[in-house]
């Protein structure tokens, strides 16, 4: 059997507010799904409750566009997963409204996943990034792009905005975490964690090539609230997917000594408390099914 002629993707595309950023960016994905190499079968833009017209300008501009609107507005692990249960192709392929694709950007990414039963995502190239390093310092989780390079390269998360995925490891790792990581950030380094946590793979790959323009729709918002929303996340994310007790410590420990240093930390600190009880629960999923040690993962990436 021909498993590169089973692969079917669905390209989902989540939007708030961005009415212009769709009319300049979408075109080129419709353009790709022409070309047969990137085996797109849909392109469906979930929208988040736009305040402009963006759901009235797709639907009349662009009729062979799928649209999902939601009646309020709940954040991109929402929007994401709104896209992904509707996808009938068996990858996803999600992007930010405020990407632009290449021609055949997909047709080299099928191989991995062809070779690569476990493979539960691939991060596209960005035009400045490359594969991601994560690293355990401190007692926090943080994540930095290595430099780019011709080859294929395991990645510490498949960036959210700009990579494709199995349909069904995502809904069987959980797809974005909505309760935890809304309305943005941590989304994608959460689900990739759980993903290599649970013994799948993820790449990034140099010719899947796409352009990025970062945060166009969040960097509209007040710079200090997404400070601090990072940073809960980032929170949030430990308490959730560290599991290792000697990790966990040198955690508890490296939060004592940020309060002790910037008490204004405490704020971020009561904003994540106030999610405790939903953070206990998924600790305890992640506790249940998670096979690969904290330790290791992050070991790999030294």
């Amino acid at each position: 059997m021909n498993f590169m002629k089973d692969f079917s993707v669905s390209v989902v595309i989540t939007n708030f507010n961005g009415r212009e950023i769709l009319s300049q960016n979408l075109p080129s994905v419709i353009e790709a799904k022409k070309e047969p190499l990137n085996r797109i079968i849909e392109i469906i833009v979930v929208d988040d409750a736009s305040r402009d017209d963006s759901v009235s300008f797709l639907r009349k501009s662009f009729p062979e566009v799928k649209v999902i609107a939601h009646r309020k507005n709940r954040g991109f692990s929402a929007t994401a997963n709104t896209g992904i249960r509707a996808a009938k192709g068996n990858l996803v392929c999600i992007l930010n409204n405020d990407v632009f694709v290449t021609k055949d950007f997909l047709k080299e990414v099928f191989d991995i996943f062809a070779e690569n039963p476990s493979c539960f995502g691939v991060s596209l190239s960005e035009r400045g990034y490359g594969p991601a390093v994560g690293f355990f310092e401190n007692g926090f989780v943080n994540h930095s792009p290595k430099k780019k390079t011709k080859s294929i390269s395991k990645t510490f998360w498949v960036n959210g905005g700009s990579g494709i995925f199995r349909r069904d490891l995502l809904i069987k790792v959980g797809s974005f975490d909505e309760e935890l990581f809304s309305p943005f950030y941590w989304e994608d380094v959460d689900l990739s964690y759980r993903a290599l946590k649970r013994g799948f793979e993820i790449f990034w790959h140099p010719n899947a090539k796409v352009i990025h323009e970062h945060e166009t729709t969040i960097g509209k918002i007040n710079k200090r609230y997404r400070n601090r929303i990072q940073e809960r996340n980032q929170l949030l994310f430990i308490w959730k997917n560290i599991t290792s007790n000697r990790l966990f410590i040198r955690h508890l420990m490296g939060l004592l000594d940020r309060i002790i240093r910037h008490p204004g930390y405490l704020i971020v600190f009561f904003m994540a408390l106030s999610k405790i009880k939903k953070v206990f629960k998924a600790r305890r999923r992640e506790k249940k099914e998670g096979v690969v040690a904290d330790e290791f993962i992050f070991s790999s990436f030294n």
